[in-house]
């Protein structure tokens, strides 16, 4: 008998990101030298007191199975600093542990979504929210956030995406890919919007709340409108601010009978989060913040260096990004032009391909996030990666015609 796959997935795209770095990782075991700007994975290692912790666990023997919602000095470090960081009235009962980040956005569509329900999702947009939703039944209604607006999704483009049959506002920020930071006007202008709608739940995604270049934290929309926390769920985790991505440790943050039912779903998937990690992570949250800062200060730097040798290439016209660490830059004056063998640009992956095959860099389309013609860069790599890539991208640019 052949193996028989269901429709969700087969019809379940693989994440774009992973695949680029599965590209990037065979063409280097070929031999090629690329230069990886594809991955959004912090490039330093995790902070020494924070490993100490993990050694300590395990000498003392916390090797176990723990509840499926995390352990209760995990749940109580979460809790506490979104109490201490954004005022909200979080208990350990209103925490969720999980695989990731990512797994708890999976298991928060999977409790609450039902065929057909709506998801509203500003692009650009992390690669798997649309995929997520639709592999649960939902329809992702994408709105395109331009470049003219700061790629963020406006009061009235709110307004008109909302309909009967909407279950969810994804809201990421600062953002993947663009970097964009809501600011607390922003915020406070969507909720107005949200108010007006009560059947409406809010999923924010605050992974790169650090990575902040104006101020030390990005605000959060449930902390600007405090209402709305009885119909949201707040998304982060340990990967991009403490360089802990092969930890696996996110969190969700939202009503307790939501999260009860998170909590049923992890007890049939993955039972738990490491016990490991999770002493790690509670070690991060509640120990010295110096390590986050530092990183912060190190990836502006990055950013910084990467949008001032791409300035000098023809054609682009590199954003500093607020926040996260990408550059999402315009490739539409390179669409039509000759690559120096004559074959034409028509679309951002073209781009993508070129400068993998003439520069040896390896970037991501903006079609992948959402938004075309757009290129992502990610500046998590080292000041040298950015600097040759870079450079290396200029000199690509220079040679079409």
């Amino acid at each position: 008998m052949s193996l028989q796959i269901s429709n969700r997935a087969i019809a379940l795209k693989p994440s774009a990101s992973i695949a680029a770095k599965k590209m990037v990782s065979d063409l280097q075991a070929q031999g090629h030298k690329i230069v990886d700007l594809t991955i959004g994975e912090p490039d330093i290692q995790t902070p020494d007191h924070i490993v100490e912790a993990a050694f300590a666990a395990m000498k003392a023997g916390d090797t176990h199975y723990t509840p499926s919602a995390g352990t209760p000095a995990l749940r109580a470090a979460i809790a506490a600093h979104i109490n201490r960081e954004k005022g909200l009235p979080a208990k350990p009962e209103n925490i969720a542990v999980g695989c990731g980040a990512k797994q708890l956005i999976f298991e928060v569509f999977s409790a609450t979504l039902n065929e057909g329900d709506e998801v509203i999702v500003p692009a650009p947009y992390w690669v798997s929210y649309p995929d997520l939703a639709t592999l649960h039944g939902g329809k992702p209604v994408v709105v395109i956030c331009a470049e003219e607006v700061g790629f963020k999704i406006t009061p009235a483009a709110l307004e008109a995406a909302i309909t009967e049959k909407t279950r969810w506002l994804v809201l990421n920020t600062p953002n993947n890919p663009s970097g964009a930071i809501y600011s607390r006007d922003d915020l406070s202008a969507l909720g107005e919007v949200l108010r007006r709608h009560p059947n409406v739940w809010v999923m924010t995604d605050e992974i790169y709340e650090y990575l902040s270049y104006h101020d030390e934290r990005a605000p959060s929309l449930i902390e600007i409108v405090p209402s709305l926390f009885e119909r949201a769920i707040i998304i982060n985790g340990m990967s991009k601010a403490y360089a802990m991505t092969g930890w696996r440790i996110g969190y969700a943050a939202g009503p307790k009978a939501l999260i009860e039912v998170i909590v049923k779903m992890l007890s049939q998937s993955t039972t738990c989060a490491s016990s490991i990690s999770q002493a790690a992570a509670a070690a991060a949250l509640t120990g010295d913040q110096t390590c986050v800062r530092e990183a912060a200060e190190m990836y502006r730097r990055r950013r910084d260096r990467m949008v001032e040798i791409l300035s000098d290439a023809p054609g682009l016209s590199p954003r500093a990004p607020s926040g996260a660490f990408y550059l999402f830059i315009s490739v539409a004056n390179l669409i039509g032009k000759s690559t120096p063998d004559g074959k034409e640009l028509r679309t951002d992956l073209d781009v993508s391909l070129y400068l993998l095959e003439q520069a040896k860099v390896a970037v991501l389309d903006g079609s992948a996030y959402g938004v075309s013609p757009y290129l992502r860069l990610s500046f998590a790599a080292s000041m040298q990666a950015v600097e040759s890539g870079s450079q290396a991208i200029v000199a690509a640019v220079k040679a079409l015609c």
